[in-house]
């Protein structure tokens, strides 16, 4: 996913949920006027002490450096450490690369002993040199090589 989709993702999302609180706050407004006042009151009083508590986390997180992901997962870091998340995220790749790398050398050098060995097999045998020609010779050497 593109950086550029998560954020607009991230605003789609967002305008839905604020659709959703004008479509509730609407609605709450219809049934206010059948509140009686001391209820209206509390109600207010409430409003104002969960807008005070969201502000103040709002500030707490920003000052610790703990934000909220896209996912809703929680994540701690330092604003400008945005090049650690780069190197983890490239790590892995760089890993999977680095062990082709080793796979390819070691299937390399195993085929080239495997020449060797049938090399070193065919100069030290005192055979005539009719015998490489014959057909058969080159199964003689396949079925020797799986002994």
């Amino acid at each position: 996913m593109k950086p550029h989709d998560s954020i607009h993702l991230t605003a789609s999302r967002e305008a839905a949920e604020s659709r959703f609180a004008r479509r509730i706050a609407f609605c709450l407004n219809e049934s206010a006027q059948q509140v009686p006042h001391d209820v209206a009151e509390r109600l207010r009083f409430a409003r104002d002490k969960a807008l005070q508590a969201a502000q103040s986390a709002r500030t707490a997180e920003s000052a610790h450096g703990v934000g909220i992901a896209a996912s809703g997962a929680a994540i701690l870091g330092l604003s400008g450490s945005r090049w650690w998340l780069r190197l983890a995220s490239v790590l892995p790749l760089v890993a999977l690369v680095g062990g082709l790398l080793l796979i390819q050398e070691h299937q390399v050098s195993t085929q080239i002993s495997a020449a060797a060995e049938v090399d070193e097999a065919l100069l030290g045998d005192e055979l005539p040199i009719n015998a490489y020609r014959d057909p058969g010779f080159f199964e003689f050497l396949k079925s020797s090589g799986n002994e």
